[in-house]
């Protein structure tokens, strides 16, 4: 059953009267409040292994030795566990991000994780193995236990250069680090210090010394306080290094071969 519009009540000048309009216009809002709102999205808040175990991980690591650059994610939500492929959820911007920075010469798809090593020298981890819905539901803790196991991969595969996708990742790279939390002004996007380089070897007999790390933005469609063109800014300062190296492997590539 359709609702009434209510009367207007017209002034001796022929306009409606302002007791009409408060009328009209409390019931637009109550109108919007009720049916139009948009429902927010909010952290989940921590989740213990039992809430998703159940379900079967079927993401695994895309790696392999001497790549260019290695991505390291925080954990497989949801949709990307139980397809296997990273990256996999609709909100997310990683490939949209890889695309347009220039780390790939075309949009690729989740589907195609595994061929990024052979396809652009990519690789793809995470610091955290097991599913959640979002990043909020990990507690520091088991980020900050999974650091090591990062560090050896780093060490054993001794890729170019290692791309820490979000901030939190590299808070608690930081913390494991340097025994404390980072402070506001010691955090920045973008290339780290030297003395940062990932995956170091415990002896100094390796001509590989470890890998840079530049530190982008979270992908994920649920985080906020960036706008997109901020976080391509900073993917892009990527992309020129990653394009710069692809092209000069390339070359040495055709002059390998004569």
């Amino acid at each position: 059953m359709k609702e009434k519009p209510l009367p207007v009540q017209l002034t001796s000048q022929g306009e409606p009267s302002s007791n009409s309009t408060r009328k009209r216009r409390a019931t637009s809002t109550v109108t919007e409040s009720v049916l139009g709102q948009k429902k927010k999205r909010t952290s989940s808040g921590y989740a213990p292994p039992s809430k998703y175990g159940h379900l079967v991980n079927k993401l695994t690591d895309s790696l392999a030795p001497n790549l260019i650059c290695v991505f390291v994610g925080l954990n497989p939500g949801i949709r990307t566990a139980t397809t296997g492929h990273a990256y996999n959820h609709p909100s997310n911007l990683f490939w949209k991000l890889l695309f347009k920075s220039g780390c790939t010469p075309r949009l690729c798809q989740a589907v195609e994780d595994s061929d990024m090593p052979k396809l652009y020298a990519l690789g793809l981890t995470n610091i955290v193995s097991r599913p959640t819905k979002d990043g909020s539901e990990l507690s520091k803790a088991e980020m900050d236990a999974g650091v090591a196991a990062l560090e050896a991969k780093i060490a054993l595969q001794k890729p170019e250069a290692v791309t820490i996708v979000g901030k939190s990742i590299w808070e608690s790279i930081w913390r494991v680090r340097h025994g404390k939390n980072i402070k506001k002004e010691e955090f920045k996007y973008g290339w780290q210090e030297e003395k940062e380089r990932m995956g170091v070897p415990e002896n100094n007999k390796e001509t590989w010394q470890g890998a840079p790390i530049f530190v982008a933005t979270t992908t994920s469609g649920l985080a906020a306080g960036m706008r997109p063109h901020e976080k391509e800014e900073i993917w892009e300062k990527l992309g020129v290094w990653v394009e710069k190296r692809r092209a000069e492997r390339l070359q040495e590539a055709k002059e390998s071969t004569g």
